[in-house]
């Protein structure tokens, strides 16, 4: 590329880069410059991940957000939780966030979870599996999803067979829950791209 088209190029994106003659001097160089320390303060654009993008909408529509902490219904105790479903250390009976902690906190541990699945598939997946298999595995713990036989079955190339393994996780504390009986239906239809 000549200095020239350089020049051409300054001026077509808004600096002074002086007479457009191909001669490398001082206004060229401060236009330069201006523009190379304008491009520093961009950052990149976080990678798409279709996975993702389904995964958020599907846990927020069963997990709910509340910035109080609250027993677990199942139990009526531990684990609590707060914001969109989260648990573990230093969330207890009255914690208070705000939501911009849940959502961050949201996007931060279904980040981990979808790590941890990813982490466990050895067949190929798609997206929308993926997304469903990170919402049960959000729901029960990585622990008992890695040990499921839905995830064994699918990677044994047995979709069908993984999708019938949805509706067996719809207990808490050893009785069944309407509420997960419903969730375990729309990942399951997630799964199945019926959704």
């Amino acid at each position: 590329m000549s200095l020239r088209t350089v020049q051409l190029k300054l001026q077509a994106a808004g600096f002074d880069p002086g007479a457009i003659d191909g001669v490398w001097g001082r206004q060229t160089e401060a236009a330069l410059d201006q523009a190379l320390q304008l491009a520093r303060t961009f950052r990149p654009l976080p990678q798409a991940n279709p996975a993702l993008d389904i995964a958020l909408p599907l846990i927020k529509r069963w997990e709910g957000c509340k910035l109080t902490a609250y027993p677990d219904p199942g139990t009526g105790g531990a684990p609590w939780t707060i914001g969109w479903g989260s648990t573990g250390p230093g969330i207890r009976k009255g914690v208070t966030w705000t939501q911009a902690q849940a959502d961050e906190r949201l996007s931060q541990d279904v980040g981990k979870f979808m790590a941890g699945v990813q982490s466990a598939v050895t067949a190929p997946v798609l997206p929308r599996e993926l997304a469903a298999m990170t919402s049960l595995a959000y729901n029960v713990g990585l622990s008992a999803f890695k040990g499921s036989t839905l995830l064994r079955k699918f990677n044994a190339g047995d979709k069908s067979g993984a999708a019938g393994e949805f509706p067996r996780w719809n207990k808490a504390g050893g009785r069944v829950m309407q509420g997960l009986v419903n969730r375990r239906a729309d990942e399951r239809a997630v799964f199945e791209g019926k959704k």
